[in-house]
Protein backbone atom coordinates (compact mmCIF):
# COMPACT_ATOMS: atom_id res chain seq x y z
CA UNK A 1 0.00 0.00 0.00
CA UNK A 2 2.82 2.34 0.91
CA UNK A 3 4.68 1.61 -2.28
CA UNK A 4 1.57 2.33 -4.29
CA UNK A 5 1.22 5.83 -2.74
CA UNK A 6 4.87 6.55 -3.37
CA UNK A 7 4.52 5.58 -7.02
CA UNK A 8 1.50 7.84 -7.38
CA UNK A 9 3.35 10.75 -5.81
CA UNK A 10 6.33 10.32 -8.11
CA UNK A 11 4.07 10.01 -11.10
CA UNK A 12 2.31 13.27 -10.18
CA UNK A 13 5.63 15.03 -9.87
CA UNK A 14 6.79 13.75 -13.23
CA UNK A 15 3.54 14.75 -14.91
CA UNK A 16 3.76 18.21 -13.36
CA UNK A 17 7.28 18.62 -14.57
CA UNK A 18 6.37 17.51 -18.07
CA UNK A 19 3.30 19.70 -18.33
CA UNK A 20 4.82 22.89 -16.79
CA UNK A 21 8.59 23.01 -16.73
CA UNK A 22 8.57 26.68 -15.86
CA UNK A 23 6.25 26.17 -12.92
CA UNK A 24 8.37 23.25 -11.67
CA UNK A 25 11.52 25.34 -11.92
CA UNK A 26 9.87 28.15 -9.99
CA UNK A 27 8.73 25.66 -7.37
CA UNK A 28 12.25 24.38 -6.76
CA UNK A 29 13.72 27.93 -6.80
CA UNK A 30 11.24 29.06 -4.16
CA UNK A 31 11.83 25.83 -2.25
CA UNK A 32 15.65 26.27 -2.06
CA UNK A 33 15.74 30.16 -1.79
CA UNK A 34 17.21 31.01 -5.18
CA UNK A 35 15.89 33.03 -8.11
CA UNK A 36 13.30 35.69 -7.39
CA UNK A 37 13.13 34.80 -3.72
CA UNK A 38 16.73 35.95 -3.26
CA UNK A 39 16.02 39.47 -4.83
CA UNK A 40 14.10 42.19 -2.99
CA UNK A 41 10.98 43.41 -4.70
CA UNK A 42 11.42 46.50 -6.95
CA UNK A 43 8.95 49.27 -6.15
CA UNK A 44 6.91 50.54 -9.11
CA UNK A 45 8.29 53.63 -10.92
CA UNK A 46 6.23 56.85 -10.80
CA UNK A 47 4.58 58.10 -13.96
CA UNK A 48 6.66 60.99 -15.51
CA UNK A 49 5.05 64.42 -15.11
CA UNK A 50 5.96 68.17 -15.08
CA UNK A 51 8.93 69.01 -12.88
CA UNK A 52 8.00 70.63 -9.60
CA UNK A 53 9.98 73.80 -8.71
CA UNK A 54 12.13 73.71 -5.64
CA UNK A 55 11.05 75.89 -2.73
CA UNK A 56 12.16 79.49 -3.34
CA UNK A 57 13.18 78.82 -6.98
CA UNK A 58 12.10 81.20 -9.74
CA UNK A 59 9.65 79.98 -12.40
CA UNK A 60 11.05 79.51 -15.92
CA UNK A 61 11.62 82.82 -17.77
CA UNK A 62 11.40 84.98 -14.63
CA UNK A 63 14.05 87.68 -14.06
CA UNK A 64 15.47 87.79 -10.51
CA UNK A 65 15.10 91.07 -8.68
CA UNK A 66 18.25 92.95 -7.64
CA UNK A 67 19.59 91.51 -4.41
CA UNK A 68 17.47 88.32 -4.64
CA UNK A 69 19.37 85.61 -2.67
CA UNK A 70 17.87 82.93 -4.97
CA UNK A 71 19.23 84.60 -8.11
CA UNK A 72 21.79 82.49 -10.01
CA UNK A 73 25.39 83.53 -9.60
CA UNK A 74 26.92 85.50 -12.47
CA UNK A 75 30.52 84.36 -13.07
CA UNK A 76 31.35 87.80 -14.51
CA UNK A 77 29.77 89.81 -11.69
CA UNK A 78 32.92 90.03 -9.58
CA UNK A 79 35.03 90.86 -12.60
CA UNK A 80 32.72 93.72 -13.61
CA UNK A 81 32.76 95.16 -10.10
CA UNK A 82 36.52 94.87 -9.87
CA UNK A 83 37.13 96.60 -13.25
CA UNK A 84 35.20 99.90 -13.52
CA UNK A 85 34.94 101.46 -16.99
CA UNK A 86 37.94 103.47 -18.08
CA UNK A 87 37.43 107.24 -17.71
CA UNK A 88 36.90 109.26 -20.86
CA UNK A 89 39.95 110.96 -22.28
CA UNK A 90 39.98 114.61 -23.37
CA UNK A 91 39.83 115.35 -27.08
CA UNK A 92 42.97 117.09 -28.36
CA UNK A 93 42.78 118.88 -31.68
CA UNK A 94 45.80 119.82 -33.74
CA UNK A 95 47.74 122.52 -31.90
CA UNK A 96 48.62 125.39 -34.26
CA UNK A 97 52.31 126.17 -34.50
CA UNK A 98 53.39 129.63 -33.49
CA UNK A 99 54.96 130.03 -36.94
CA UNK A 100 51.85 129.09 -38.93
CA UNK A 101 51.11 132.76 -39.73
CA UNK A 102 54.69 134.06 -39.76
CA UNK A 103 55.27 136.42 -42.67
CA UNK A 104 51.58 136.71 -43.58
CA UNK A 105 49.82 140.06 -43.56
CA UNK A 106 46.71 139.79 -41.39
CA UNK A 107 43.85 142.28 -41.20
CA UNK A 108 41.64 143.16 -38.26
CA UNK A 109 38.33 141.37 -38.94
CA UNK A 110 39.72 140.68 -42.43
CA UNK A 111 39.08 144.33 -43.26
CA UNK A 112 41.64 146.89 -42.14
CA UNK A 113 44.94 147.56 -40.41
CA UNK A 114 47.98 145.34 -40.76
CA UNK A 115 49.66 142.73 -38.55
CA UNK A 116 52.70 140.72 -39.55
CA UNK A 117 54.56 138.37 -37.19
CA UNK A 118 58.21 137.69 -38.04
CA UNK A 119 61.02 135.62 -36.61
CA UNK A 120 64.22 137.37 -35.53
CA UNK A 121 66.47 134.53 -34.41
CA UNK A 122 64.77 132.90 -31.42
CA UNK A 123 62.55 135.94 -30.79
CA UNK A 124 59.22 136.85 -32.35
CA UNK A 125 58.54 140.37 -33.58
CA UNK A 126 55.45 142.13 -34.86
CA UNK A 127 54.86 144.95 -37.28
CA UNK A 128 51.47 146.46 -36.55
CA UNK A 129 49.44 149.23 -38.14
CA UNK A 130 46.56 150.06 -35.80
CA UNK A 131 43.23 151.15 -37.30
CA UNK A 132 40.88 153.58 -35.58
CA UNK A 133 39.01 156.84 -35.89
CA UNK A 134 40.07 160.45 -35.50
CA UNK A 135 39.60 161.99 -32.10
CA UNK A 136 38.58 165.35 -33.59
CA UNK A 137 36.36 163.77 -36.25
CA UNK A 138 35.07 160.37 -35.01
CA UNK A 139 33.36 159.70 -38.35
CA UNK A 140 36.73 159.71 -40.13
CA UNK A 141 39.08 156.75 -40.01
CA UNK A 142 42.79 156.80 -39.30
CA UNK A 143 45.74 154.45 -38.92
CA UNK A 144 48.82 154.58 -36.71
CA UNK A 145 51.92 152.36 -37.14
CA UNK A 146 53.01 150.94 -33.78
CA UNK A 147 56.58 151.94 -32.83
CA UNK A 148 56.65 154.16 -35.92
CA UNK A 149 56.64 151.09 -38.15
CA UNK A 150 59.62 149.34 -36.54
CA UNK A 151 59.39 145.68 -35.47
CA UNK A 152 58.18 145.31 -31.90
CA UNK A 153 59.88 142.51 -29.97
CA UNK A 154 57.38 140.17 -28.35
CA UNK A 155 57.81 138.20 -25.14
CA UNK A 156 56.76 134.56 -25.19
CA UNK A 157 54.29 133.60 -22.46
CA UNK A 158 54.13 129.90 -23.32
CA UNK A 159 50.81 128.16 -23.98
CA UNK A 160 48.61 128.77 -20.91
CA UNK A 161 45.45 128.21 -22.97
CA UNK A 162 46.82 125.63 -25.38
CA UNK A 163 48.01 128.06 -28.07
CA UNK A 164 51.18 130.19 -28.28
CA UNK A 165 50.88 133.52 -26.50
CA UNK A 166 53.10 136.59 -26.93
CA UNK A 167 52.99 140.02 -25.33
CA UNK A 168 54.20 143.50 -26.18
CA UNK A 169 53.97 145.01 -22.71
CA UNK A 170 56.43 147.85 -23.38
CA UNK A 171 54.81 149.18 -26.55
CA UNK A 172 52.84 152.44 -26.68
CA UNK A 173 49.76 150.26 -26.95
CA UNK A 174 50.38 147.17 -24.72
CA UNK A 175 48.93 144.15 -26.50
CA UNK A 176 48.68 140.38 -26.18
CA UNK A 177 48.83 138.07 -29.21
CA UNK A 178 47.43 134.51 -29.22
CA UNK A 179 48.35 132.56 -32.34
CA UNK A 180 45.42 130.57 -33.72
CA UNK A 181 45.43 128.55 -36.93
CA UNK A 182 45.59 131.08 -39.76
CA UNK A 183 45.02 134.12 -37.54
CA UNK A 184 45.88 135.99 -34.34
CA UNK A 185 43.63 137.04 -31.49
CA UNK A 186 44.71 140.45 -30.12
CA UNK A 187 43.61 141.67 -26.69
CA UNK A 188 44.59 144.71 -24.65
CA UNK A 189 46.94 144.18 -21.70
CA UNK A 190 45.79 147.26 -19.85
CA UNK A 191 42.09 146.46 -20.06
CA UNK A 192 41.28 149.45 -22.28
CA UNK A 193 40.49 148.27 -25.81
CA UNK A 194 41.26 151.70 -27.27
CA UNK A 195 44.78 153.14 -27.59
CA UNK A 196 44.81 156.89 -28.24
CA UNK A 197 47.71 158.60 -30.05
CA UNK A 198 47.28 162.29 -29.37
CA UNK A 199 49.94 163.46 -31.80
CA UNK A 200 48.26 161.53 -34.62
CA UNK A 201 44.75 162.59 -33.49
CA UNK A 202 43.79 158.90 -33.68
CA UNK A 203 42.01 156.56 -31.27
CA UNK A 204 42.97 153.07 -32.42
CA UNK A 205 41.02 149.85 -31.83
CA UNK A 206 43.42 146.88 -32.24
CA UNK A 207 41.39 144.41 -30.13
CA UNK A 208 39.83 141.55 -32.13
CA UNK A 209 40.63 138.71 -34.50
CA UNK A 210 43.20 139.40 -37.20
CA UNK A 211 43.07 137.10 -40.22
CA UNK A 212 43.10 136.88 -44.02
CA UNK A 213 40.88 138.97 -46.24
CA UNK A 214 37.45 137.50 -46.98
CA UNK A 215 38.01 136.77 -50.73
CA UNK A 216 40.77 134.28 -49.85
CA UNK A 217 38.44 132.37 -47.50
CA UNK A 218 35.23 131.99 -49.52
CA UNK A 219 36.51 129.01 -51.53
CA UNK A 220 37.31 127.08 -48.34
CA UNK A 221 33.86 127.37 -46.75
CA UNK A 222 33.16 123.63 -47.15
CA UNK A 223 36.45 122.76 -45.45
CA UNK A 224 35.70 125.16 -42.59
CA UNK A 225 32.18 123.79 -42.14
CA UNK A 226 33.39 120.19 -41.82
CA UNK A 227 36.13 121.17 -39.37
CA UNK A 228 33.63 123.19 -37.36
CA UNK A 229 31.60 120.04 -36.63
CA UNK A 230 34.71 118.29 -35.29
CA UNK A 231 35.65 121.29 -33.17
CA UNK A 232 32.14 121.67 -31.74
CA UNK A 233 32.12 118.02 -30.66
CA UNK A 234 35.57 118.39 -29.07
CA UNK A 235 34.31 121.34 -27.03
CA UNK A 236 31.25 119.40 -25.84
CA UNK A 237 33.26 116.30 -24.94
CA UNK A 238 35.95 118.22 -23.06
CA UNK A 239 33.36 120.30 -21.24
CA UNK A 240 31.58 117.13 -20.11
CA UNK A 241 34.82 115.61 -18.82
CA UNK A 242 35.67 118.82 -16.99
CA UNK A 243 32.34 118.88 -15.15
CA UNK A 244 32.78 115.21 -14.21
CA UNK A 245 36.23 115.81 -12.76
CA UNK A 246 35.51 119.11 -11.06
CA UNK A 247 34.62 119.56 -7.43
CA UNK A 248 30.95 120.02 -6.74
CA UNK A 249 31.36 123.67 -5.76
CA UNK A 250 33.13 124.44 -9.07
CA UNK A 251 30.61 122.88 -11.46
CA UNK A 252 28.32 125.90 -11.51
CA UNK A 253 31.14 128.22 -12.56
CA UNK A 254 32.25 125.85 -15.33
CA UNK A 255 28.71 125.59 -16.68
CA UNK A 256 28.36 129.39 -16.64
CA UNK A 257 31.65 129.76 -18.47
CA UNK A 258 30.59 127.28 -21.15
CA UNK A 259 27.25 129.05 -21.62
CA UNK A 260 29.11 132.34 -22.15
CA UNK A 261 31.38 130.81 -24.79
CA UNK A 262 28.81 130.98 -27.58
CA UNK A 263 27.95 134.60 -26.95
CA UNK A 264 31.64 135.54 -26.74
CA UNK A 265 32.27 133.80 -30.04
CA UNK A 266 29.38 135.57 -31.70
CA UNK A 267 30.49 138.94 -30.37
CA UNK A 268 34.04 138.40 -31.61
CA UNK A 269 33.14 137.08 -35.07
CA UNK A 270 30.09 139.12 -36.04
CA UNK A 271 32.26 141.92 -37.48
CA UNK A 272 34.60 139.67 -39.47
CA UNK A 273 34.23 140.40 -43.16
CA UNK A 274 31.68 138.04 -44.80
CA UNK A 275 31.78 135.64 -41.87
CA UNK A 276 28.39 134.24 -42.84
CA UNK A 277 29.82 133.09 -46.18
CA UNK A 278 32.88 131.21 -44.88
CA UNK A 279 32.70 130.78 -41.07
CA UNK A 280 36.47 131.12 -40.61
CA UNK A 281 36.36 133.11 -37.36
CA UNK A 282 33.76 130.84 -35.74
CA UNK A 283 35.85 127.78 -36.56
CA UNK A 284 39.10 129.18 -35.15
CA UNK A 285 37.41 130.43 -32.00
CA UNK A 286 35.83 126.99 -31.42
CA UNK A 287 39.15 125.20 -31.97
CA UNK A 288 40.84 127.55 -29.50
CA UNK A 289 38.13 126.80 -26.92
CA UNK A 290 38.58 123.03 -27.35
CA UNK A 291 42.35 123.38 -26.90
CA UNK A 292 41.89 125.60 -23.85
CA UNK A 293 39.71 122.95 -22.18
CA UNK A 294 42.17 120.20 -23.12
CA UNK A 295 45.00 122.25 -21.60
CA UNK A 296 43.09 122.73 -18.35
CA UNK A 297 42.44 118.98 -18.29
CA UNK A 298 46.18 118.33 -18.56
CA UNK A 299 45.90 116.62 -21.96
CA UNK A 300 48.47 118.72 -23.86
CA UNK A 301 51.48 117.50 -21.87
CA UNK A 302 52.43 120.83 -20.31
CA UNK A 303 51.21 121.87 -16.91
CA UNK A 304 49.02 120.02 -14.46
CA UNK A 305 45.33 119.46 -14.93
CA UNK A 306 43.23 122.26 -13.48
CA UNK A 307 39.77 120.73 -13.80
CA UNK A 308 39.37 120.69 -10.04
CA UNK A 309 40.37 124.33 -9.73
CA UNK A 310 38.04 127.26 -10.11
CA UNK A 311 36.95 127.92 -13.69
CA UNK A 312 38.86 130.44 -15.72
CA UNK A 313 37.65 133.98 -15.46
CA UNK A 314 35.50 135.00 -18.38
CA UNK A 315 37.18 137.47 -20.69
CA UNK A 316 34.57 140.00 -21.72
CA UNK A 317 35.32 141.16 -25.20
CA UNK A 318 34.23 144.78 -25.70
CA UNK A 319 31.96 145.66 -28.56
CA UNK A 320 34.22 146.68 -31.47
CA UNK A 321 34.14 150.35 -32.25
CA UNK A 322 33.67 151.68 -35.76
CA UNK A 323 36.65 150.90 -37.96
CA UNK A 324 37.72 151.56 -41.49
CA UNK A 325 35.12 149.72 -43.58
CA UNK A 326 31.92 147.94 -42.64
CA UNK A 327 31.10 144.27 -42.39
CA UNK A 328 28.29 143.65 -44.91
CA UNK A 329 27.13 140.58 -42.97
CA UNK A 330 26.81 142.50 -39.68
CA UNK A 331 24.47 145.06 -41.24
CA UNK A 332 22.20 142.32 -42.57
CA UNK A 333 22.49 140.01 -39.54
CA UNK A 334 23.92 137.25 -41.71
CA UNK A 335 26.45 135.77 -39.31
CA UNK A 336 26.48 132.16 -38.21
CA UNK A 337 24.07 131.58 -35.38
CA UNK A 338 25.90 130.68 -32.20
CA UNK A 339 24.98 127.46 -30.53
Amino acid sequence: MRSTCLRLLLASAVLGALSGPVAAQSFFEELFGIGRAAKPPVPPRPVPGPAQPQPGALPPGAVPAPGDPNAPLDPNADASRAAPPAPARPVVLKVPGDDNVTGQELLLNGLTGSLKLERAGAAMTARVVLPGSKVSQPTESCKVPLAEGRPVTLTSEGRPDGVARFEAAAAECPLRFEVWEGGVLVTALGGNPVCTFTAADCATTPVGFWGPAAPTLIGRSGEFDAARGVADKAVRDNFKIMTQRARREDVRGIVTEQAAFSSDREQLCRTYAREGAHGFCHLRHTEARALSLAQRLGALGSGAATAAAAPAARVRRPKPAAVDGLNPDAAQGGGIVAE
